[in-house]
């Protein structure tokens, strides 16, 4: 199924240089990931598709207003700030 020359190839795309043995190795590991794939081949398709394992709707709960902290708070344990702001490090130069 798998050639030597295939796996050669793909340590050429890869820009890898490989022995002969290695490419040997490869190719009973590339055979034996494609025998993987022949199985799941096998699998029925007409399962519809799951996005959870659950049934969930609307997760999200109520946007709704609170206690806000006051700016000293906020800035209590800042390392960095400046003139009541949070400071950070200069990302354009």
């Amino acid at each position: 199924m798998v050639s030597i020359e295939d796996v050669y190839h793909t340590a050429e795309l890869a820009k890898i240089e490989i022995t002969e043995e290695q490419a040997e190795k490869f190719r009973k590991e590339f055979e034996t990931i494609l025998d993987y794939f022949n199985i799941l081949d096998e699998v029925e398709e007409d399962v519809e598709p799951t996005f959870h394992v659950l049934p969930l709707t609307n997760v999200f709960r109520e946007d709704e207003p609170g206690e806000c902290l006051k700016q000293e708070e906020a800035l209590s344990n800042a390392k960095h700030k400046e003139e009541g702001y949070f400071k950070g490090p200069r990302v354009v130069e």
